[in-house]
């Protein structure tokens, strides 16, 4: 799956966030940083950025991805 369409879908579900990558296509690590994640909860801050991607696990266009996320 390509990094600008991962931007893209993050930036439309947490519209103020900034995503980095790190790695390759198959060690693809994403950098989510993001005020909208004060005072949630780690898991919940995961959530908010795994769910706009569901589908694409689903259809496997997108199968391998590590996730961090930060507040700005």
């Amino acid at each position: 799956m390509d990094k600008e369409l991962i931007k893209e879908i993050i930036s439309v579900a947490i519209p103020n966030s900034q995503c980095f990558f790190e790695g390759d296509s198959c060690n693809l690590k994403l950098i989510v940083k993001s005020s909208s994640f004060d005072a949630i909860p780690l898991i919940e801050q995961h959530k908010m950025v795994l769910s706009p991607l569901k589908e694409h696990f689903e259809s496997g266009t997108l199968h391998a991805l590590s996730i961090e996320t930060k507040t700005n």
